[in-house]
């Protein structure tokens, strides 16, 4: 009997101990670490400007690294080819059509204009609401007007600018100086790429123990234009002398294409800074990085004609032909995606948002649509893709792809016109004319996506004298 009770309690005991292990497992788990996301944008960045996309010209070590050590898309598009569209496509995974953000603010509409209609729902109100620190860094572009600024709109902190393509320097655009932090402006000296990835270093550091959104979207390498330099000043690709030196070239070198490299120099070793911020503070393994850009980079005079690169891809920004609106793209998320990797899947900028949202655990929205789905089974190599079809679309330009087909009507007066990517990436050979059946099949996709569009849609962008209701 004594030998039976004996037996029993060590029973006993290992069912004691067994439960013990299994609730601190669970409670571990429970107590994770969360997965932080940084999210980069570049401006008006080209398919072929990058040393990881093919260009033997440049320096660019920390981004061709990012690649090494994550997945380089092929396939990745924005959904239209301008600015401050593409921001509001990226950050509620919607169309533009559907999310009511569908041009390209004006001056007074990006210092006062409401831009993005208020009933959206952007990244940062469904992270911060599931316990993240959040922040945006950069590039605003969608509204400033009171209840559209960054910290109105789901961000803890900002600091950049509310417009466009500002003076690098002097922080200029069209005669206002732009620099804000949270809604003040705010005055501060030094080159805004590298502003702006200094304060991402010290977010990141300032917020090692919770889990943050880390949107930094720079402005470069965005043109600055005349109407943003001061009288008599050269607008021409700006950047410290060191970049150029970096080259060979002396610091007042004016060849234009010299500066532009340059400038892609300087952005990579901004990204380089918050990479190896998030290195030093030992974050790297458990953080989703993604950098891509928000168009195809613009190949007209005085605006990147000769000097940007879209590779082997027809035109640029704002067409919605290949070179602009397919763009360089990387994820690197080391516990859930293999080093080293190439996805050729068709991708968005609108599939993002889902992504972010299943990296952080939080569920998809059920108030409203997304256009985009979680790319991560497909950026970590499954066949196929996730879309039917994408379509794009900026000032009567449209285009569809489905597959490796293309349909493309650069203006609303012209014709359709149909391209084999696959056999034809570059665009030249136009085959409606002998595959009226496949321009047939389609344009009825592409007038299916126009109606659906019109489902849960906000109203179109408005200003502060007739706000969304």
């Amino acid at each position: 009997m004594i030998r039976i009770t004996a037996i029993g309690g060590v029973a006993w005991w290992i069912c004691v101990w067994t439960a013990l292990l299994v609730v601190k497992a669970a409670d571990g788990l429970a107590s994770a670490p969360r997965t932080n996301i940084v999210l980069m944008l570049a401006d008006n960045l080209g398919y072929g400007d990058l040393g990881c996309y093919g260009n033997s010209e440049i320096q660019t070590p920390c981004l061709d690294a990012l690649a090494r050590q994550g997945t380089r898309c092929t396939d990745f598009y924005v959904v239209t080819s301008s600015c401050t569209p593409s921001r509001g496509a990226l950050l509620t995974g919607r169309y533009p059509q559907r999310n009511g953000l569908t041009k390209q603010l004006s001056t007074t509409e990006n210092w006062t204009g409401v831009g993005l209609p208020h009933r959206e729902r952007i990244l940062p109100e469904y992270l911060r609401a599931a316990g993240y620190a959040t922040a945006c860094f950069g590039k605003w572009n969608i509204g400033f007007a009171p209840g559209s600024r960054p910290t109105e709109r789901g961000f803890d902190e900002f600091f950049g600018c509310r417009s466009g393509n500002i003076h690098y320097f002097k922080h200029t655009y069209h005669g206002q100086y732009d620099i804000f932090r949270g809604t003040e402006r705010f005055e501060v000296e030094g080159y805004s790429t590298d502003l702006f990835a200094d304060a991402a270093c010290e977010f990141i550091r300032q917020h090692q123990e919770q889990p943050f959104l880390l949107y930094l979207p720079f402005n470069a390498p965005h043109y600055v234009s005349r109407v943003n330099t001061a009288p008599g000043e050269k607008p021409q690709w700006q950047v410290p002398e060191k970049y150029l030196q970096q080259y060979g070239w002396t610091g007042d070198d004016q060849v234009e294409k010299h500066r532009y490299l340059a400038v892609l120099t300087a952005l990579d070793a901004a990204v380089g800074r918050v990479l190896q911020t998030l290195d030093h503070t030992g974050l790297s393994e458990r953080t989703l990085v993604i950098f891509l850009s928000d168009m195809g980079a613009v190949l007209r005079p005085d605006c990147g004609l000769g000097v940007a690169s879209n590779g082997t891809l027809r035109d640029g920004a704002p067409s919605v032909y290949e070179g602009g609106v397919r763009v360089p793209a990387m994820v690197r998320w080391p516990s859930r995606l293999v080093a080293g990797s190439e996805c050729p899947a068709v991708l968005s900028q609108l599939d993002l948002l889902p992504l972010c949202l299943s990296a952080a655990g939080v569920a998809m929205p059920s108030d409203r649509l997304l256009d985009g789905v979680n790319p991560l089974p497909w950026l970590g190599g499954q066949a196929g893709t996730p879309h039917e079809s994408l379509v794009f679309e900026f000032e009567g330009a449209s285009a569809l792809r489905t597959a490796n087909l293309k349909l493309v009507r650069p203006s609303a007066d012209k014709p359709w016109e149909l391209y084999d990517l696959a056999l034809d990436p570059s665009e030249t050979r136009d085959l409606a004319p002998t595959r009226p059946k496949d321009v047939a099949r389609l344009e009825t996709l592409y007038d299916r996506w126009r109606e659906d569009t019109k489902r849960d849609a906000s109203l179109a962008v408005v200003n502060l004298k007739n706000p969304p209701k």
